[in-house]
Formats: structure tokens, C-alpha cells, sequence
């Protein structure tokens, strides 16, 4: 490992840690703004800049099914730094993994986030959890792809639970997509911080959950121009 990326990792594990423990207990309105910041703080450091495409396409609030590509560790990141300025709050689906992880797992159990555990024998306490949220006036954020792609294909098959969300759950769906090669990006950065580097994430029209003309994937894929 080069020095730079050993520091990178020792401040990355601080951060994570320091808001993990400055989330527990919080309320869904410094929630967002603690996540906001950590995102800050961590793409800064990174020197890594997020751009924004369509931005006036993002609604200022509401209650939505945030859907997104997954690529890499910091996707979520980029998502609370290009959706800081509204006041949407979500609930980010978390696999069990996270829980328990010694670098994530604190702040994954205190920053708002739903429990998927893919191998329970039933789903009914996750769908419960996820109404109880929405309940409460907030969005729901997750990567359909449910696990980072990294294949070749620009998106991986989406699994079925998404669209099951936006139904039960009334929710109308609100598509981003992180159109620069991020993985490529943060590997670059971690090893070199000393250049500046960019991210696009573009923000597309809303998808009504009522219309099932297309699956999600397909119409996700409409809304962004992405051929295969």
C-alpha cells in the first residue's frame, strides 16, 4: 500500500466511526444532515467533486423510492451529497453484512437504514419495517442491482423487491444514475488524492409506480438513454 493510501484508510475508519456514534439517537432531520456531512467530509478528502446533472429535476421534498446504479463503496455517498439541498430523507435498504461489519457497521445501524437479511425464510418483518418508515413521512433509498456491479454491462438485472416497495408503499419512484466510470474514480483517488477528479450522477423524471407498462429496470433504462 502506498502512503497515501494508508492514511486514506486510518481517516476513513475514524470518520466512519466518529458519525457513527454521532447518528445514534438522532432524529430523521439531523439524520440527513449528519449523513451530509460525512459524505462531505469523505469525497473531500478523496478530492473528489460531484456534478450534478438535471438537478432542477430533483423534487424538493415529498416521499419517494429512490432507485440508483451500484458501482461503488461510496455510492451512497454521492447520492446524500446530490440530494443534500432538498429536504428528502431516506431510509437506505442495508444488507445484513453491514450490520456487522467492523468498519460499517456502526454507522450503518444508526444512519437510518432498513435490515435485508436474503436469507431469511420470510420477508414479512422487512416489508413491515419498511411501511413503519414511510409511515413517518420518509423515502426509502436502494440499489435495485442489490450488490455492486461489476460486470461489463452498464446495469445488472434488478431484483424484484423494488418495484414491490413502490406499490405497497405508494411511493412514486425517483431515478438517479451515476454515469461516470466511479469505481475507475476512486481507485485513481485513493491512490493519488492530489487531483482533483469528477463524478457525474444525473437525476432523471419520476417514474409513477402505478404505471407497469414496462418493468422497472426497462423504464429506468428509458428515462437514462441506457442501450445495452
Amino acid at each position: 500500500m502506498t502512503l497515501n493510501q494508508i492514511k486514506m484508510a486510518i481517516y476513513s475508519i475514524f470518520l466512519t466511526n466518529y458519525y457513527g456514534f454521532k447518528l445514534k439517537g438522532s432524529n430523521s432531520k439531523d439524520k440527513k444532515r449528519l449523513r451530509v456531512e460525512y459524505s462531505t467530509k469523505l469525497l473531500n478528502s478523496l478530492n473528489i467533486k460531484i456534478n450534478i446533472i438535471n438537478k432542477s429535476k430533483l423534487p424538493q421534498d415529498g416521499q419517494y423510492l429512490l432507485v440508483s446504479n451500484h458501482r461503488t463503496i461510496i455510492d451512497p455517498l454521492i447520492i446524500e451529497f446530490a440530494t443534500k439541498d432538498s429536504s428528502i430523507f431516506g431510509y437506505w435498504i442495508a444488507k445484513k453484512e453491514l450490520y456487522s461489519s467492523l468498519f460499517f457497521g456502526s454507522f450503518t445501524r444508526n444512519a437510518g437504514t432498513i435490515l435485508l437479511d436474503r436469507e431469511a425464510s420470510q420477508m414479512g418483518g422487512f416489508f413491515k419495517d419498511i411501511k413503519e418508515c414511510t409511515k413517518e413521512k420518509n423515502s426509502i433509498f436502494i440499489f435495485p442491482e442489490g450488490t455492486r456491479n461489476k460486470s461489463e454491462v452498464q446495469l445488472s438485472e434488478f431484483k424484484d423487491g423494488s418495484e414491490i416497495i413502490a406499490i405497497k408503499n405508494r411511493l412514486p419512484i425517483l431515478p438517479v444514475y451515476i454515469r461516470s466510470q466511479a469505481e475507475k474514480t476512486l481507485l485513481l483517488a485513493i491512490k493519488d488524492s492530489t487531483l482533483e477528479r469528477t463524478i457525474d450522477i444525473e437525476i432523471g423524471d419520476i417514474i409513477d409506480y402505478k404505471n407497469r407498462e414496462l418493468p422497472l429496470r426497462e423504464a429506468y433504462k428509458r428515462v437514462f438513454n441506457i442501450t445495452e
